[in-house]
């Protein structure tokens, strides 16, 4: 007779909480926890369109969630901080709350912003563009009147359209000035790369066929250096793609910005520079996998800049290279919130898969839950970084060289 394993889920995200309700289903005993005070990540926070299934709100998605988690009995313990992570016979949990004991932990820990230091960047008014998201859409109070956003990446564009939607003031998105720690995020060209991902968002059908044929045709080099100064409205926010802040300015909080032209390598014009009037500045430098526990634990890694940096060394099934650890969402790669709830999906099937929980019908659900992850990174209309599949097939590539010994 099998003994019932029990799951601890670190993280209460959409990665965490799906997987929850999933291995509940089955009958896993299940413990989530999270250092936030309340269940959800970033999901309350989130709106976007995808296609034409219409608008995909976080905050309904994430109620539906916990709501079904609790109905399964879930044990959702927000408020708890894990601080260590060892395996012995079972593994071992350290925690602000003192020790959990699991035979199977899921790593869904998420992700977290990048910085984008600049002068003035200390000022009150100046935020992460994380935070102007869950100003407005959790709490609903505006970050200001009006607003800069400096960084111009897909999380940038798409929470410039949540704040706009909200009725936030957004005066322009534009590059940090080139510096050794801004590095490609003050260069045109890579950022109209990143750009051309999200053509799909584009409020008018000639932008969107435009975008996709500039994508394929690889003109993000002819469009930097033909890109006007005063840049383009796109849901009536300036995109100013030659245009960088130099310094943000005030004396107490952020009265205004310092801008500069730029050059299509993101030099500075000398003589182009002016003062923007603003209250807040947004700074966005993009995400990357929040994967800190993963070390702790003694997890392989490897590093893939398309995936958005650091991961650990996984396989399709979510499995990591220490007995009984499992990983999912963003801690995995960045990527959207349909694919972090698809790959908490998968890791749940697989663990009890693996635990010998899933009866006769276990191997056809981890399979069924694979393609599901597939067809919700196909589908995805906000993809962070480009190549995400085919840095996912050499990822899982290394983990068969792993798996088989001879990278062991």
């Amino acid at each position: 007779m099998n003994k019932m394993a029990h799951l601890i889920v670190i993280g209460a995200g959409p990665a965490g909480l799906s997987a929850a309700a999933s291995a509940a289903e089955q009958g896993l005993p299940v413990t989530v926890l999270d250092e936030f005070t309340e269940p959800g990540g970033r999901m309350p926070g989130q709106y976007h369109e995808e296609g034409s299934q219409g608008w995909w709100i976080g905050k309904h998605v994430s109620d539906e969630l916990i709501t079904r988690c609790e109905e399964l009995g879930v044990d959702i313990r927000c408020g708890v901080s894990v601080h260590g992570m060892e395996y012995t016979t079972t593994w071992e949990i350290s925690t602000s709350y003192g020790l959990f004991t699991a035979e199977y932990v899921l790593l869904a820990t998420g992700a977290a912003e990048i910085p984008v230091p600049l002068d003035g960047w200390t000022l009150p008014g100046v935020m992460s563009i994380g935070a102007a998201q869950v100003l407005t859409n959790v709490h609903y109070v505006k970050p200001g009147e009006r607003g800069i956003i400096v960084g111009m990446n897909v999380l940038s564009m798409a929470i410039a359209r949540e704040l706009s939607v909200a009725g936030v003031k957004v005066a322009a998105i534009t590059l940090p000035c080139a510096g050794p720690l801004a590095g490609a995020a003050a260069d045109p060209t890579a950022s109209v790369k990143l750009l051309l991902q999200l053509s799909g968002l584009a409020p008018a059908a000639w932008m969107r066929a435009g975008g996709k044929l500039a994508a394929t045709m690889r003109m993000e080099k002819l469009i930097a250096r033909c890109y006007p100064h005063r840049g383009f409205r796109l849901w009536d926010i300036p995109i100013r793609l030659r245009t960088a802040v130099k310094s943000v300015n005030g004396q107490d909080r952020v009265e205004s910005v310092t801008l500069v032209h730029v050059k299509p390598d993101g030099s500075p014009i000398a003589g182009s520079e002016r003062v923007e009037p603003a209250d807040f500045v947004a700074l966005s430098g993009g995400l990357y996998p929040l994967a800190e526990l993963a070390a702790v634990a003694g997890c392989k890694f490897v590093y893939s800049p398309e995936l958005g940096g650091h991961v650990p060394l996984h396989g399709e099934r979510m499995e990591t290279s220490l007995k009984g650890l499992y990983v999912a969402g963003n801690v995995t790669g960045i990527e959207s919130g349909l694919v972090a709830m698809a790959q908490g999906r998968l890791a749940a099937a697989s663990m009890i898969h693996a635990a010998g929980l899933g009866g006769a019908g276990g191997e056809q659900r981890v399979q069924e839950a694979i393609r599901g992850v597939h067809f919700a990174r196909k589908h995805a209309l906000i993809q962070f970084h480009p190549g995400i599949t085919e840095a996912r097939t050499q990822l899982y590539q290394q983990w068969e060289h792993f798996s088989s010994g001879s990278g062991a």
